[in-house]
């Protein structure tokens, strides 16, 4: 695992577990993780972790409605 925010201790996967979940936005991550509502320097990364996880469990048709 990978932290990605260090101010809250939260890792890649805990927020791949928060998606798998159902947590689908930034706004939902945060306040379920607390990601980005520290320092904020995580935030970008935290976003991406979360659209690369949706885009891996979308359909195969349904991708380019993540982008």
């Amino acid at each position: 695992a990978m932290y990605v925010c260090l101010c809250h201790g939260v890792t890649d996967g805990q927020i791949r577990r928060a998606v798998d979940a159902g947590c689908c936005s930034m706004r939902k991550l945060s306040q379920e993780l607390k990601v980005a509502t520290n320092c904020g320097r995580c935030a970008v990364h935290a976003k991406q972790v979360l659209d690369d996880t949706r885009a891996e469990r979308a359909p195969s048709g349904m991708r380019f409605a993540l982008v």
